[in-house]
């Protein structure tokens, strides 16, 4: 096995990465990690110079549009698990041809563009009929009209009607929401027609009231206010005081881009400019989309990748300093250098993600870090009104709450609330036949975190679904128009990194199980003739549950200790005589195997080997500290309770539940196996700590939560087959009123009360345990190991357990099935910008001839102007003279003027 080889091209990738991430904790530039938005960065490319109106102001940004269309002729990194464009690609598509063919630029692109479109937009929206998410249908309907007011011609399929209809209906419902309050606040259908036609300015001062109301817009942000699609609703004379009055202190609105782009045309606003023009300053590769971005939360984002990637291990320190600086903001809000969050979704997300991973990192913190939103009752309508758009929100929220310490009601009901929602998307999918929407991957991680708690699933395994499906790991959190995504420059570096990571340890696995196989045949464990053959299992647990370092000899020593207690338990159990039983207890409390025989023999020697082994690597590793004699005293005490155990079950004693934890919580041998690793793990560890019964609290938990783990699968089999009994048959046994299922329960409560005191303890310094972290992780990792296999059926009991057989099989050999993302075109001669001045000039004198009067549904208008119609019925239609899309009069620029006609075509 060349481990050295492999370790070190690791070790090379991310000294790399190291310096291209992380040089400078405190000089990372965040936004390097977020992916430019193709549509906002299309919308600065639309804007005017105000002194040369027929060139762009940002000529950046047209120039990123040129040369960031994909080989499929789409833009943007919205693709699913198989590499293939989501419906997120038509509207920036569509804004990108808009950019493009607003300045007579990139024909071949706009060819390109155009094919795409007509080729995958039926597709694209039949597959998402009937769920189009509310973004979609505010901005794909303005990006299909926008295009046809500069001129692209976009052939839509004949069979995409339906599908269209549906958007602009929907689109529809969304502008009459407006109408229909306007109407019981100022507007009465008993009106005379000419009368009502007369208030028509009542009316979009109204509009204009309710889109910016302070209700909506102001700091509490309870769901995305219209007025962040600014650049995609129906383009009348915006009062440009209103926009000004919803500018935040840093120019922008609401954080958009694209939006403060629109923004600023029309109203010319300095600060909206001063804005924009620091956007493209600092982003001048694209800009992402969303700016100012919480800096703070860019890098939560980018820890929370590496460890769900299985590369922790290679930032320890990095990570440390990102979380160090994010707790010390936490703590002294008033001196934070992040930006304020004046979105409710995102300062949720990021909260609760603070929350997971502080505490993950043994920072004390506060639930009401994140659980803030269950005090406001406007902001849990919000969420369950629509749940889609809070799913990345509720996502983290439902992962925050894993870590849940004892009596933290307020948690335990974030987390009922969380669950909720999310099962509502799934319900929503499924109901809509959505299994396959634009996000697929997404639902399938809602329906693995609801289906398998945290604590049934193993580090290992967890790294490789994140590795593999290449599409969900960039994905950041939910914005305006889609996900926040993790630039691919970097995604792609950490998914190389990450592959070659888990390859690298199934390398060492496959070498270590078969040295595992072979110690066990060679001291006779394989070859018993009875009881479980478990040594795969063994080792799997083992290396799946806990990151230990590749070179670490501790996944082999507690793999060969569970195997030897697997085979020894069931020799007590099924096998041995009680003479045989008691001769073996004897030998291993003298430690001499005088008298024994035939199988008590081989467990015997198996057993000594093992403690051997152990002493002599803690010697070479502590120099000179013998702990051969705690070694023998510990497992003295696994054997002496494991004879209790079978004497009770050869008499047909009943022990009361008291008796009955106190041996079989040694029984379990959970504590046997963490202490004697946890001197390999700290050879500085004080002795004591492995001496009977001086334990430390958190291992008396482990030795509880384990066996009754063990005991709510495993009833009927000791029950009916060993004859033996477990605390759920005896708390039936002293309850006569209630049945097993009742019996269940009750053991259930109990794992619930104790597995939140464990984690406290394992993931708290000074919670009790002055255990060194590693040996409290390798706690955890036990328990997880014994929830994975008990949590819901006995497991570890099966031979033909499918689900078990082929995780071991994606643990330890199946090669990754990791398909590389398409990178962009790439150019090494970069396209630039050219502009045909002539022909920009006479398109724009030509057309402004041209306006022709004409009736259009109210959904399908960008424009409004000032003659309407109304209908009794409060069916809209209005009969319009399209006046040209002006870009404000108060700047100067010149006008982009609305083609003669409009009107979807379908081929």
């Amino acid at each position: 096995m060349q481990v050295s080889d492999s370790n070190s091209l690791l070790a090379t990738l991310v000294e790399e990465i190291k310096k291209e991430m992380f040089i400078d904790i405190n000089n990372i530039d965040p936004y390097s990690f977020v992916s430019p938005s193709a549509y906002d960065t299309a919308w600065l490319a639309m804007v005017p110079d105000s002194h040369q109106p027929f060139e762009p102001m940002f000529k950046d940004c047209l120039n990123w549009v040129l040369n960031n269309q994909t080989e499929q002729g789409f833009w943007g990194d919205h693709r699913d698990g198989h590499g293939r464009p989501t419906i997120e690609s038509l509207p920036e598509t569509l804004a990108c041809l808009i950019a493009l063919k607003r300045w007579n630029s990139g024909k071949p692109q706009v060819e390109k563009g155009l094919a795409f479109l007509h080729a995958n937009v039926e597709k694209l929206l039949e597959e998402n009929y009937d769920s189009y998410p509310r973004w979609f249908a505010i901005v794909f309907p303005a990006m299909v009209e926008l295009s046809r007011i500069v001129g692209l011609e976009i052939l839509f399929p004949d069979t995409s009607r339906g599908a269209m209809n549906e958007i602009f209906f929907q689109r529809q419902q969304i502008i009459e929401t407006f109408v229909n309050l306007y109407t019981s606040f100022n507007l009465s259908v008993s009106h005379p027609v000419s009368h009502i036609a007369n208030k028509m300015y009542s009316f979009i001062q109204f509009f204009l009231f309710f889109i910016y109301s302070e209700e909506l817009v102001d700091d509490k942000h309870y769901y995305p206010p219209l007025l962040l699609y600014l650049e995609a609703l129906p383009s009348y004379d915006i009062n440009r005081e209103d926009i000004i009055r919803n500018l935040s202190d840093d120019g922008s609105l609401f954080q958009s881009p694209s939006a403060t782009a629109r923004a600023f045309m029309a109203t010319g606003n300095e600060k909206c400019l001063a804005n924009l023009q620091s956007l493209v300053q600092r982003c001048a590769n694209g800009v992402p989309p969303r700016y100012p971005m919480d800096e703070d939360l860019i890098k939560l984002c980018i820890v929370n990748q590496l460890q769900r990637l299985g590369l922790a291990e290679h930032f320890i320190k990095e990570i440390e300093e990102v979380l160090a600086q994010v707790y010390g903001n936490y703590k002294n809000e008033e001196n934070a250098s992040t930006k304020p969050i004046n979105s409710v979704a995102t300062k949720l997300y990021k909260d609760s993600l603070a929350f997971q991973l502080l505490r993950m990192h043994g920072y004390s913190v506060s639930p009401w870090t994140f659980c803030w939103f269950l005090n406001n009752q406007e902001i849990q309508k919000q969420i369950e009104n629509d749940p889609e758009y809070f799913s990345t929100v509720m996502l983290n929220v439902y992962r925050a709450t894993d870590v849940m310490f004892p009596d933290e009601c307020e948690v335990q009901e974030a987390r009922s609330l969380a669950r909720n929602s999310l099962e509502k998307i799934i319900s929503l999918g499924k109901i809509r036949g959505q299994d396959n929407s634009s996000f697929p991957s997404f639902h399938r991680v809602i329906e693995h975190e609801l289906t398998f708690p945290w604590l049934t699933r193993l580090e290992h395994l967890e790294h490789r679904m994140w590795i593999e499906d290449n599409n969900l790991n960039a994905l950041i959190w939910m914005g305006k128009t889609s996900f926040h995504r993790l630039s691919n420059f970097y995604n792609n570096k950490l998914l190389q990194l990450a592959s070659q990571n888990y390859e690298f340890r199934q390398s060492i696995y496959q070498y270590e199980l078969e040295e595992l196989k072979r110690w066990s045949k060679d001291w006779g464990l394989s070859d018993m003739g009875f009881g479980r053959e478990k040594t795969t299992y063994c080792y799997f647990a083992t290396a799946a549950s806990a990151t230990l370092p590749p070179n670490s000899d501790v996944r082999l020593i507690i793999a060969k200790g569970a195997t030897l207690i697997t085979v020894a338990d069931d020799f007590y159990d099924e096998k041995g005589s009680l003479i045989e039983l008691k001769n073996l207890t004897n030998a291993v409390k003298r430690w001499d195997d005088k008298g024994l025989e035939g199988h008590s023999k081989t467990i015997f020697d198996a057993l000594g080997n093992l403690v051997k082994e152990v002493a002599v690597k803690h010697i070479q590793l502590q120099g000179g500290s013998d702990i051969t004699s705690d070694l023998k005293d510990i497992w003295y005490e696994t054997f002496a309770s494991w004879l209790i155990e079978a004497k009770r079950c050869k008499s047909g004693s009943i022990p009361s539940m008291d008796e009955y934890l106190e041996t079989g919580m040694t029984s379990v041998a959970t504590h046997t196996l963490v202490l004697m690793s946890s001197y390999l793990l700290n050879p500085s560890l004080p002795i004591h700590k492995l001496r009977p019964p001086q334990y430390e609290t958190i291992t008396k938990l482990l030795m509880l939560l384990t066996r009754l783990l063990n005991d709510t699968q495993s009833y009927q089999r000791e029950q009916l087959v060993d004859g033996k009994t477990n605390f759920v048959l005896l708390y039936k046994r002293e309850n006569p009123g209630v049945d097993i299922e009742d019996s269940i329960g009750y053991v259930r409560e109990i794992l619930g009360r104790k597995e939140k005191e464990l984690l406290e303890h394992a993931l708290m310094d000074g919670s009790g345990s002055d255990l060194p972290r590693a040996c409290k992780n390798l706690h955890l990792a036990c328990l997880k190991t014994f929830q994975m296999f008990f949590n819901s059926s006995n497991r570890y009991d099966s031979n033909s357990d499918h689900e078990i057989l082929q995780d071991i099989k994606k643990a330890i050999y199946l090669p990754l099935g990791v398909d590389q993302p398409t990178k962009p075109k790439s150019n090494n001669n970069p396209i630039v910008v050219s502009y045909d001045h002539d022909h920009l000039q006479h398109s724009r004198s030509s057309k402004k001839k041209n306006h022709q009067t004409r009736r259009v549904s109210a959904y399908c208008l960008l424009n409004w102007s000032s003659s309407f119609k109304f209908h009794h019925s409060m069916k809209i239609s209005f009969v319009a003279q399209r006046p040209p899309l002006s870009i404000s009069s108060n700047n100067g620029y010149k006008n982009m003027v609305v083609p003669t006609k409009f009107r979807l075509s379908f081929v």
